[in-house]
């Protein structure tokens, strides 16, 4: 209802008459009783009203306040009705605030950048934050400005028509229509949903061959003599050229690549002495430091980490049970603690070799009454093989001193080398390719423990982080290098092969560096949905 402030008639004190008829007016009084006249100006609230009103009636439009709106392209728009101030804060609002999906993505891809910078940059530069990044998001538009509201003049009232003579005394005051809410503004488009996220490949059955010392040009290179390497199983898998051992020792390298532990004096050289490592203090990265090769009970290891998600493991070891004749255990064969390994080179009819079998060098394997079922020989695979129930999550698969590729016959007489490696493979790839276990769901990786570190082309390379190693004297500092190769503190390029149903057959990529450290790390990811933890 108009308030008496607004009513600029009732301000006037005194007596008057009325200007259309003469008749006598009261102190106060808005209407001539005898013509009907209105005595004082109309309240604002219901002069603002009046046009639009009367506009309506007649069925026309009402006009725009301040015309057209020009673009920048020239063209003309008409300029949307101005919301209310929290209609236009939420509006505004909304059209930069992703949704919690798109939120999530973000986050995610910050993060994704952070572990790339940090993986390429100094530790400053990884310390720096992303400030930078958020500060070149685009503001929000600024609202737009009210439309300014024209002045009514007296000449742009309408004319009002005369009210009949039987007016009553008393003209009750009719409150001002109600504003009409303007137009709520569309929503803003819903952004654009993000594309499915990737996922790890649903692989139920690895088998990961670990080769001896073999370069990447004596297996998987054009220099190569063997085509069933070079040739022949990369067309039907993904080859990965830039893939390292990550030190210098074929036994070292196999016991980074199960529990990510480096090497000690005597893992680097074979562990001539199969000994405890002692003291067996474990440093803040995880390294369990001092000198010997076999593991304590507690140091973590991807047969633990299977063994507690109730997955099935197993090592098929070639030769293993060929010392029976001699005494030896056929299964989970190794040295007497503290005592010479005498399997430090192959004899004839028995080219088994302990330091190749990496799984003896873990009390929590060996100490196990179930160590006999699970680092067994290489002819218990076929069998295993039979169904998919039978075959384990991961088959790690040891060639003997004959089939490792070495520089150096097992006996001889007898062929060395990559021509070894593929007489091996022939027989081993396709029992496995045609297994229940591999259609299901099978990866099948095939490397080498390390490239050759003696004669005449020697490899000490390095990829990716080249650590400091707690149980070996401080190295000799590399000269500068760029890149992710590193000419000393590994073991050398031997590459990486992969066979499966998820790889694309053919395929080559050279742009990506990997290692023993990384492949140990794959495997996790692989097997974390079955409770595998990195």
């Amino acid at each position: 209802m108009a308030t008496f402030a607004d009513d600029k008639g009732r301000a006037r004190p005194g007596r008057g008459d009325c200007a259309e008829c003469g008749a006598a007016l009261t102190e106060g009084q808005r209407y001539c009783l005898r013509c009907g006249a209105r005595h004082g100006e109309l309240p604002a609230a219901v002069a603002g009203q009046l046009p639009s009103m009367l506009a309506r009636k007649r069925g026309e439009e009402l006009p725009v306040a301040d015309g057209p709106e020009v673009v920048a392209d020239g063209s003309e728009v008409e300029a949307p009705a101005e919301p209310v101030a929290e209609e236009r804060n939420y509006a505004a609002v909304s059209a930069y605030m992703p949704s919690p999906r798109v939120a999530a993505v973000a986050v995610l891809g910050m993060l994704g950048l952070g572990v790339l910078l940090g993986s390429a940059t100094s530790q400053f530069a990884q310390s720096a934050g992303l400030t930078s990044i958020l500060l070149e998001a685009e503001p929000p538009p600024p609202a737009a400005e009210p439309a300014e509201e024209e002045e009514l003049t007296e000449e742009a009232l309408p004319e009002v028509e005369e009210a009949p003579e039987a007016i009553p005394s008393s003209v009750p005051e009719l409150p001002p229509p109600a504003e009409e809410a303007p137009e709520t503004p569309p929503p803003p488009e819903p952004l654009p949903e993000p594309p499915p996220e990737e996922t790890l490949p649903e692989v139920k059955h690895l088998f990961l061959v670990v080769l001896g010392e073999n370069g990447f040009e004596e297996t998987f290179g054009k220099t190569s003599p063997a085509p069933y390497l070079n040739t022949t199983l990369p067309a039907e898998g993904e080859l990965l050229p830039n893939y390292y051992a990550v030190a210098q020792g074929g036994l070292a390298n196999q016991i980074a690549l199960l529990s990510g532990q480096g090497p000690t004096a005597e893992t680097a050289a074979g562990c001539p002495t199969y000994a405890d490592v002692a003291p067996a203090k474990v440093s803040a990265e995880g390294q369990v430091e001092g000198n010997g090769c076999v593991y304590p009970t507690t140091t973590p290891s991807l047969p633990a980490q299977l063994t507690k998600a109730k997955l099935k493991w197993k090592a098929y070891v070639e030769d293993i049970g060929n010392g029976a004749a001699a005494g030896q255990p056929p299964t989970c064969r190794h040295p007497a603690l503290g005592s010479q390994d005498p399997k430090q080179s192959p004899m004839p009819g028995d080219a088994y070799l302990t330091a190749d079998n990496p799984f003896v060098y873990f009390h929590s394997i060996v100490d196990d009454p179930k160590c006999a079922e699970t680092d067994v020989a290489l002819s218990q695979l076929a069998p295993d093989l039979a169904k998919a129930k039978t075959t384990p999550t991961l088959s790690y698969i040891v060639p003997n001193a004959c089939h490792d590729g070495g520089l150096l016959p097992c006996e001889e007489g007898k062929v060395a080398g990559p021509l070894t490696v593929e007489e091996f493979l022939k027989a081993l790839v396709p029992v496995i390719t045609a297994s229940p276990a591999y259609k299901e769901g099978g990866l099948i990786a095939i490397t080498s423990s390390q490239a050759p570190q003696t004669g005449a082309s020697p490899d000490p390379s390095s990829c990716c982080i080249s650590p400091a190693y707690p149980n070996l004297p401080a190295p000799t500092p590399p000269p500068p290098s760029t890149g992710p190769v590193k000419p000393t503190g590994g073991g050398g390029k031997v590459g990486l092969l992969l066979l499966s149903q998820f790889v694309k057959p053919g395929t080559v990529d050279e742009s990506s560096y990997f290692n023993h450290y990384t492949l140990l790390l794959s495997i996790e990811e692989l097997f974390g949905p079955f409770g595998i933890k990195a």
